[in-house]
């Protein structure tokens, strides 16, 4: 995994990491469905596109988070593991992969959406990291 969660006082966040902006993207991803649920619960059987865009990297990063948690809400869709297969300096798109949720898939905390607060993200020694605040 390439994530931790931040705890903090009235927060929960996480700090996620990777070789590549679109690495990033994929820990992002994966820290946010591990705050919500047990990613060990999730069978990823199938791919559902996700897409998003953004003015800076700030933005695109907050827009790809809410896709996946409007899956996770919205669609009530599991998803376990994260591809990008394009990615620009405006736009990422790739698939997330997993299954409509079920009783298993029980809720950790209900994230309700993914915030700008303390957003941070910085190339760091040649590695993208990021720390993200969720509105939970």
């Amino acid at each position: 995994m390439n994530f931790e969660v931040i705890e903090h006082t009235a927060d929960i966040g996480f700090r996620a990491w990777g070789a590549s902006f679109e690495q990033l993207l994929v820990g992002a991803s994966q820290a946010l469905v591990s705050i919500a649920m047990d990613l060990g619960t999730i069978e990823p059987a199938h791919a559902y596109p996700i897409a998003a865009a953004g003015e800076d990297r700030e933005s695109l990063l907050v827009n790809w988070l809410s896709e996946v948690l409007y899956y996770l809400d919205g669609q009530r869709v599991a998803l376990a593991r994260f591809e990008v297969h394009r990615f620009s300096e405006s736009e990422a798109s790739g698939l997330g992969w997993g299954e409509p949720r079920q009783p298993r898939h029980e809720p950790r905390l209900i994230v309700k959406g993914v915030t700008y607060h303390q957003l941070r993200i910085a190339c760091e020694n040649g590695k993208w990291v990021c720390e993200v605040y969720l509105d939970v």
